[in-house]
């Protein structure tokens, strides 16, 4: 018997009809909104697609997601490659499951600039959690978007919440400008640090420890113990020099051993205080509507670029331009100039 001959016409008829539904935007929103994860992998896949039609499909997606109420802590979570941040990841959110939380990691993995291509192993790196039926894993590749934040990241959120995920961890790959790009769309930002690494003094100079609300020093376990007691102490000390926040909340040092599992819960304590006391004067919100209006602007900035760089006289002019400017017959800003009056 050959190999076509054990195919179930019948089955093969169901499985092309189930397809359809859910690709459907109908079916994607009530399959969401119903917590299947399928559904909501579909959805992110949209999100994330360059195509046309599936860039339209997935507006009218988040749209209606987004009128779903939602009662989520962001949580962004950074550190230089080898702070083991995900370790720390898949021991704090097993930790939040344990509460009862539906935790959803979105990791961004770097895109090679040479190859374009993503490795993509957050799940085989987090097997864990992995596994937990609360838990849903999300790894996208960073592409060119400012400092590896992947640009889609923020409507796949909205979709998370709509799922209901309560618990949303955004990894940057810590490469650096991520950092801003990340700590603009969530509630809380959390910057891991390893002890005797030599960067504690240069890290009170860089502004990605003013923009944290804690600073976590991992790995304090065995030897290194005593340095992350003492690391802590340092960053607690430095975090007196900032000026204060704008919600006044005092950013909070900790430390933790994510392979051993101490100190995760007292992470989460943290950070569950941090956010009741933003809700008790609508703080959290408020915050919440000013990034919203700061993403409002952004992706009005990414579209008039887009087009402008579309435009079929401007591609043709910066070709001109371009061997212009390489030939020093004219200056980049007079080039600039001249390539702006197309607009």
């Amino acid at each position: 018997m050959s190999r076509s001959e054990n195919i179930d016409p019948k089955g093969v008829a169901k499985l092309k009809k189930y397809q359809k539904k859910v690709y459907s935007t109908t079916a994607l929103v009530g399959g969401i909104l119903s917590q299947d994860k399928t559904a909501l992998g579909k959805a992110i896949t949209l999100v994330e697609s360059t195509h046309s039609k599936h860039q339209e499909q997935a507006k009218a997606v988040i749209e209606q997601c987004l009128q779903q109420k939602k009662n989520s802590v962001r949580i962004g979570i950074t550190g230089v490659p080898g702070v083991g941040k995900s370790t720390f990841i898949e021991t704090f959110g097993k930790e939040l499951t344990s509460h009862g939380k539906k935790v959803a990691v979105l990791a961004v993995d770097p895109t090679s600039t040479i190859s374009s291509g993503s490795i993509l192993g957050d799940k085989t790196r987090m097997e864990e959690l992995a596994k937990d039926p609360n838990a849903f894993i999300r790894p996208s590749p960073s592409g060119n978007s400012l400092g590896g934040v992947a640009r889609k990241t923020r409507e796949t959120v909205i979709l998370c919440e709509a799922a209901g995920y309560d618990s949303i961890l955004i990894e940057t790959v810590g490469v650096g400008q991520s950092e801003t790009a990340v700590h603009s769309m969530v509630d809380f930002f959390l910057l891991l640090k390893l002890a005797g690494a030599g960067d504690e003094l240069q890290g009170i100079k860089r502004g990605i420890v003013e923009m944290a609300d804690a600073i976590v020093i991992n790995k304090a376990d065995g030897d290194n113990l005593n340095a992350a007691k003492t690391a802590k102490e340092e960053f607690a000390r430095a975090l007196h020099l900032f000026p204060p926040k704008d919600n006044h909340w005092i950013p909070k040092t900790l430390i933790c051993s994510a392979i051993e599992n101490k100190g995760i819960s007292e992470v989460w304590k943290m950070i569950e205080d941090y956010a009741e006391e933003m809700r008790k004067d609508n703080r959290f919100e408020t915050k919440r509507i000013a990034q919203n209006k700061y993403w409002l602007l952004q992706f009005v900035e990414d579209q008039l670029k887009l087009q402008f760089y579309q435009n079929p006289a401007v591609k043709e002019k910066l070709k001109e331009l371009l061997s212009e400017v390489s030939a020093l017959k004219i200056s980049p800003f007079t080039a600039a100039e001249k390539l702006l009056e197309l607009r």
